[in-house]
């Protein structure tokens, strides 16, 4: 496993190599979930305050990149997603690929085709933008890789989650796992806004394997775009002290995973859940990503908790489906609860079971 001990800086990711080359390229890439979550960016996807997340592993997007020599003075870019061709998505991820240029200068020598598929509900908040992201940036990354004379691991690894960054924020912390941190934080001195760390070495051994247990409440496309929620904490009367509640969140639970407490990790986790969900309905103009399921649901989840003592717990990210966090030692135990007791309130009884996982994975 490699760390990052060295700080990089924008500069440090400049690619001049003016290769052409032919190639495909191909990259797993999973969802994660925010136990500290991200609500609030500045200009150039910088994060307001870092955010701490568990990479997780079932839920991935699969991308392919295919690089052939441009047969225009203009570099042709398809994108195909689900195998539908002129997806709605597409206009995104061209203004995406023209964007990052500057980056790798050899993309102006190349016509590309990108395919992409999920395994799971995209748009629905499951961080889907986070496995599509961070999958694309593995492809493009990858291909410098095999083309260039330079061959530092640490490098490579900062630049697709630097990449991933710029197309979506939380995709930055999807290329590593188990456990990753973005954004600068006083308690990691390694830690930068412009890409995101793995910590997992400094987290007790029974985060290793947590499971998470998502809830397709509603696997719909949801209403309110992330992207619109987090322009709009830019006027939310609350948002100078989330960001500073955020901030010393990181902190306490730094010295979480070290003590390895889960009654004060359950505390964290699902004080920050419904903190971000309080701030969507003090927005102007506020709206809601819950629906009535999932009050539902965390209603049981609190009460299985009081009767059982069991440590499950739940958190959201920015939509309507639960995921349950849980350790491994008690899986069966909660894998039953969730099937008999919470099933019924998951849209067509639809749940995925999941854990945490390494992060991104090369396919060809």
């Amino acid at each position: 496993m490699i760390f990052n001990n060295i700080y990089m800086i924008e500069q440090d990711f400049v690619c001049t190599d003016d290769f052409v080359s032919n190639g495909i390229v191909k990259w797993n890439s999973p969802s994660n979930i925010a136990i500290v979550k991200y609500w609030g960016k500045k200009e150039n996807q910088i994060p307001q305050n870092p955010s701490i997340s568990f990479t997780l592993s079932k839920c991935y997007t699969t991308t392919s990149v295919e690089f052939k020599p441009k047969k225009d003075k203009d570099s042709d870019i398809i994108f195909e997603f689900e195998d539908e061709l002129n997806h709605p998505f597409s206009q995104k991820i061209k203004l995406f690929i023209s964007s990052i240029e500057k980056y790798f200068k050899f993309l102006n020598n190349h016509d590309i085709l990108i395919k992409s598929k999920n395994n799971f509900p995209h748009s629905s908040g499951i961080a889907s933008s986070a496995s599509a992201m961070s999958a694309l940036s593995s492809c493009l990354v990858d291909f410098e890789y095999l083309n260039s004379n330079k061959k530092n691991s640490l490098y490579y690894i900062n630049k697709k989650s630097f990449i991933a960054r710029l197309g979506s924020g939380s995709a930055s912390r999807s290329i590593e796992g188990p456990i990753s941190l973005w954004g600068l934080s006083d308690s990691y001195k390694e830690s930068s806004n412009l890409y995101a760390i793995n910590i997992s070495e400094e987290v007790n051994k029974i985060f290793h394997n947590y499971q998470n247990t998502i809830l397709i409440i509603d696997p719909g496309v949801k209403k309110i775009s992330s992207s619109i929620g987090h322009k709009l904490m830019n006027e939310n009367p609350f948002s100078k002290t989330r960001f500073d509640i955020a901030t010393r969140n990181i902190s306490l639970l730094k010295d979480v995973f070290k003590s390895g407490n889960l009654d004060e990790f359950i505390n964290l986790t699902e004080s920050e859940a419904l903190m971000i969900h309080s701030l969507m309905l003090s927005s102007n103009p506020y709206f809601i990503l819950m629906k009535p399921n999932t009050l539902e649901v965390i209603n049981r989840v609190l009460e299985y908790r009081r009767e059982t003592k069991l440590p499950l717990c739940f958190t959201l990210d920015a939509g309507s489906n639960v995921h349950l966090l849980y350790p491994f030692s008690i899986k069966q135990t909660i894998q039953k609860f969730i099937e008999d007791d919470l099933s019924l309130f998951c849209k067509s009884n639809k749940y995925i079971h999941d854990c945490l996982g390494k992060g991104s994975e090369k396919l060809l």
